[in-house]
């Protein structure tokens, strides 16, 4: 049907190309002759034209084309509108579900970051005290340790000093059962047996955290007792050198009193 109502228009424009060509054609032939010694204008003549004929029948609405066209492009025009809205709208939403997580995340490491340095001021503390604690049972223990040693110098009887000498092994046997028992003390049993991951998770934490205290209480209880080895030693020099200058003393009284 298209075809039949396309075919008045396609002769049509048939008929007018072919009026066009006949008529340049003519126009050239008339300026390709040589010009005669006169010019006398010939009169143009149009030629017939038979306009053509529109065959009878349903005639071709190009209005209706038209319309149909424009709809069809207003269709697909507000389908993409509506899908350009649609993904712009799922962007949005993903970029603030996005921007909740990064808050979320960053309001927990914050929170973290809380609780991480109140538990190392604690342990902070902690130390300072034990410290503090430690060097006072220290002093104490300098000082009876130098009434000892005092004590020891001006005793030159032997039977006292094997019995000082017992006291101390009594005091060392003493010093290990206290440790025995304290080790006792810090020694945790573990009862993991129905925990979940979570409670897993925060004991082997716990563990870590106690570790690390560990290990930082044994670093100084070294160092302490290397600085204790060393007193000791200073100790037993001054009391060696002690001992030689009085016998030195007593040699020199001795022959002395021999001569006279």
């Amino acid at each position: 049907d298209e075809q039949e109502h396309q075919t008045p228009d396609v002769n049509f424009a048939v008929n007018v190309c072919c009026f066009f060509f006949f008529f340049f054609n003519s126009q050239l032939c008339l300026l390709t002759q040589p010009p005669p010694h006169f010019f006398i204008p010939r009169p143009f003549i149009m030629p017939n034209l038979i306009p053509p004929k529109i065959p009878d029948g349903e005639k071709v609405d190009f209005d209706d084309i038209h319309r149909k066209r424009m709809e069809k492009d207003l269709t697909e025009l507000q389908t993409l509108i509506e899908a350009h809205f649609e993904s712009r709208k799922k962007e949005e939403e993903e970029l603030i579900s996005l921007k909740d997580r990064i808050e979320k995340r960053r309001s927990e490491r914050a929170e973290q970051h809380r609780i991480r340095s109140e538990r190392e001021k604690e342990r902070q503390k902690r130390l300072e005290e034990e410290r503090a604690r430690k060097e006072e049972e220290e002093a104490k223990k300098r000082a009876e340790d130098d009434a000892k040693k005092k004590k020891t110098l001006t005793s030159l009887h032997f039977g006292g000093y094997m019995q000082k000498t017992e006291k101390r092994s009594g005091k060392r046997q003493t010093e290990r059962e206290k440790k025995k028992k304290i080790l006792s003390e810090r020694r945790k049993s573990l009862d993991i047996e129905n925990m979940n991951q979570e409670s897993l998770k925060a004991k082997a934490k716990e563990l870590w955290e106690w570790m690390h205290e560990l290990e930082a209480e044994k670093f100084e209880l070294q160092y302490q007792f290397a600085r204790q080895k060393y007193e000791i030693n200073v100790l037993r020099n001054r009391v060696s050198d002690h001992q030689k200058t009085r016998t030195g003393k007593s040699t020199a009284k001795m022959s002395v009193l021999k001569r006279l």
